[in-house]
């Protein structure tokens, strides 16, 4: 690109570009804080003071259009997600979007091919990839370190519903609220199922359990308590199509600390277990043993895992989303390896799909075979 600052345009001024996406992007120095876009414009003046935007905008087709935007990125509730991308693609600039990018995985992999069809970048919000102890993981399986894998664990459990009075988020417009509707794995459960597919490849088979605890609840958008049948808690059996096992487990309604993710990748090697649970002031940890030294020892994280100025104790949301903002920025100006695609998202949607039909079939659901 012919600038080595990326123009960037935020559509959404809610809490998690507050918390999240605007810190990352103000803390990369490739980055330029263009624009931000929100329905509200109070909400988007707020967030325009407090982080330096110089243009402010109430209606997304006019920050889409702005010249000096190079990159939308897609931070507004999740039935936006669709359309909004669609428009950013159909003018030419790069996007990121929040996950789930679309309803569907048929509207995903829409998604996908339309940024491939003019030559753009895209990236789903797959926060947790930025972990430190994560991408170590990654490097490990990578350079052989682990050996063969043969089981990948994946655990997502936090209390963030446990309270009913916490207003249950991303309610689909119309949905029946007697019928069990996928809320664990499609929210934090997405995210788990794009870890255990970027550590193991593609998944060959899923067999999945969903399960409703708390039968009363504040639904975001509605008055009162709702009887509302959401999926509390998921639990599935994996096949990889490498042959490898895994197990996954979402629940928003398991005690513990956000964000309440754990990776344990088990190889002919070694082993190792990432936990991002923020506990004693740490976001993070890392464990690992060896076939011959099977005890677990903590790691002492690598600086070039972190963003400048950041650490284990730098909270979580603004660590992985500083580490998202500086491999964006280098993908797009220096033409890096794609990572976290529109096509991941797609290809988590799909399986995310399959645990669904899984739960409602009582069977087995094959994935397709991308080799």
């Amino acid at each position: 690109m012919a600038s080595n600052r990326l123009g960037v345009g935020v559509l959404g001024a809610h809490a998690w570009a507050n918390k999240a996406h605007l810190p990352g992007f103000k803390s990369c120095e490739r980055m330029d804080l263009v624009a931000i876009c929100d329905v509200v414009k109070d909400r988007a003046d707020a967030l325009a003071q407090k982080f330096g935007i110089r243009k402010v905008y109430t209606d997304p087709r006019q920050l889409i259009a702005d010249p000096e935007v190079q990159m939308v990125d897609v931070c507004t509730p999740t039935d936006t997600h669709l359309e909004l991308s669609l428009a950013v693609i159909a003018a030419g600039k790069h996007v990121l979007c929040e996950k789930p990018i679309a309803r569907s995985a048929a509207d995903a992999y829409r998604l996908h091919e339309a940024t491939q069809a003019k030559g753009l970048r895209s990236k789903t919000g797959f926060t947790f990839r930025y972990s430190p102890a994560l991408r170590q993981i990654r490097a490990w399986i990578e350079d052989g370190t682990i050996g063969e894998i043969f089981h990948i664990h994946g655990f997502e459990q936090n209390s963030q519903f446990l309270d009913p009075y916490f207003p249950l988020r991303q309610v689909p417009a119309g949905a029946d609220f007697a019928k069990l509707s996928p809320q664990s794995i499609v929210g934090y459960g997405s995210h788990l199922v794009d870890l255990m597919r970027w550590m193991g490849g593609e998944f060959g088979a899923v067999s999945a359990s969903m399960k409703s605890y708390v039968p009363e609840r504040m639904v975001r958008g509605y008055e009162g308590m709702q009887k509302i049948l959401a999926d509390d808690g998921t639990v599935g059996i994996v096949e990889f199509a490498s042959g490898a096992q895994g197990v996954l487990q979402t629940s928003i309604v398991a005690v513990g600390n956000y964000p309440g993710v754990e990776i344990r990748v088990y190889g002919s090697k070694a082993a190792a277990i990432g936990r991002l649970v923020t506990e004693r002031g740490d976001a993070e940890t890392l464990r690992f043993a060896r076939a011959d030294a099977v005890e677990f020892e903590p790691v002492t994280l690598p600086a070039n895992h972190f963003p400048p100025g950041t650490s284990v104790k730098t909270m979580w949301a603004e660590l992985y989303y500083q580490n998202l903002a500086r491999h964006w920025a280098d993908e797009i100006l220096d033409g890096g390896r794609p990572e976290a695609t529109f096509l991941d998202g797609a290809r988590s949607q799909e399986i995310v799909d399959a645990c669904v039909a899984s739960h409602f079939e009582r069977r087995w659901i094959s994935l397709p075979n991308y080799d």
